[in-house]
């Protein structure tokens, strides 16, 4: 088979582009303005260039000479989304949208076959449906036809409950089908990967799992901590009352908590070994080993992520955290490189060249957000 080749804009640390190249794609080159992302994308992919700036400063000049005028069939990536996150304000006009126009720019000159953006659920919220839309509908005036789907990744083997929004286009016309889920609660479905299961494949000499940077030096902390028990946490104030002696609970005022006297996200909240993770974020203090009384190492959360304990993350323990969270889980880019390559070998012409958004279970999507530009699928 000949060489499938991909550039991965925004690429952080490089997860997408691990997953896209265990279906049997090759990157060409990955751009991010981290330098400790950086330095991890290069370090794991060692035959691929690298672009360390601002994107714009990408010109059509350094992008050919950095993809040696190979063939590119393949622009990937997730622009900054901070802006359309649903944890956040989720402001449409943040200026970091716009990043999305340097992505088009980049698309423009390579003219690969495909297209994936990877975002935030929120980007299919009604709040963002201009900028979606605007997506959408730019890509299809090159000559694109595009899908775009909510996908959790658990469902590929990922052992955490991660929901992204995809994006996929192709110029060749072709119905693309993304992929069907391989791990679930259905009889034909082998069961989700579970932390527990996950952990056992590290080794204590791996890389990036050194206990030290997971000690929790709180003592008050750690008292907290060493009363939850597995897979518990303190969301309530009952949670408090049925874990904590009085002097350990946390200053807070539950009469004034909104969210009907709840936090929005679980405090001191251990991770669960006979389940999936929640979703992994950027900074260590989210969630608890399951049994010992400390933070998860940053190559636990990796495992928990599905990248392979040989991917080594450069940079302070802060910097590894924050590439791991934000980063596209490998086996979730795995399932879409074959999805890819499913869609070629099919060669399945689509029935319509607009724009359509697959609905799926793992998202309530708005109905009222489609124009009648758009096309509806039910997963």
């Amino acid at each position: 088979m000949s060489k499938f080749n991909f550039v991965d804009l925004f690429c952080g640390a490089g997860g997408l582009s691990c997953g896209l190249e265990m279906s049997g794609m090759t990157c060409v080159l990955g751009t991010d303005q981290d330098k400790a992302a950086i330095d991890t994308f290069q370090k794991n992919h060692p035959d691929a260039q690298t672009f360390e700036d601002d994107i714009s400063k990408l010109t059509k000049a350094k992008l050919k000479k950095a993809t040696g005028g190979k063939k590119i069939h393949l622009v990937c990536g997730g622009p900054p989304c901070q802006g359309m996150s649903t944890a956040g304000l989720g402001i449409p006009d943040d200026p970091r949208n716009f990043l999305f126009l340097e992505f088009v720019r980049v698309v423009q000159e390579l003219k690969p076959d495909y297209v994936i953006l990877e975002n935030v659920t929120g980007m299919v919220g009604k709040k963002n449906k201009n900028i979606l839309d605007a997506i959408m509908h730019r890509f299809s005036e090159l000559g694109y036809v595009m899908s775009t789907k909510v996908l959790s990744a658990e469902h590929y083997g990922v052992p955490q409950r991660r929901r992204r929004t995809i994006v996929v286009g192709n110029k060749k016309g072709y119905e693309f089908k993304f992929p069907e889920p391989k791990f679930g609660e259905k009889k034909n479905l082998p069961a989700y990967v579970t932390v527990g299961k996950a952990f056992k494949t590290i080794r204590k000499k791996d890389e990036n799992n050194d206990l030290k940077s997971a000690v929790i030096k709180n003592e008050i902390e750690l008292k907290r901590i060493g009363l939850i028990p597995e897979g518990k946490g303190i969301r309530y104030h009952d949670d408090e009352k049925q874990y904590w002696p009085k002097k350990l609970w946390l200053d807070i005022d539950w009469s004034k908590v909104t969210e009907n006297h709840r936090l929005r996200e679980i405090q001191y909240h251990r991770l669960d070994r006979k389940t999936v993770s929640p979703t992994i974020m950027t900074g260590r203090y989210t969630y608890y080993h399951p049994t010992e009384d400390r933070h998860l190492t940053p190559r636990e959360a990796a495992t928990i992520m599905s990248f392979p304990n040989d991917f080594v993350f450069e940079g302070s323990v802060a910097q590894q955290w924050r590439q791991i969270g934000n980063a596209v889980a490998p086996l979730l880019g795995k399932a879409l490189g074959k999805a890819i390559f499913d869609t070629n070998k099919k060669k399945k012409k689509a029935k319509t060249k607009q724009p359509r958004i697959v609905k799926s279970k793992a998202f309530d999507y708005e109905d009222d957000m489609l124009d009648e530009n758009h096309a509806i699928t039910d997963f």
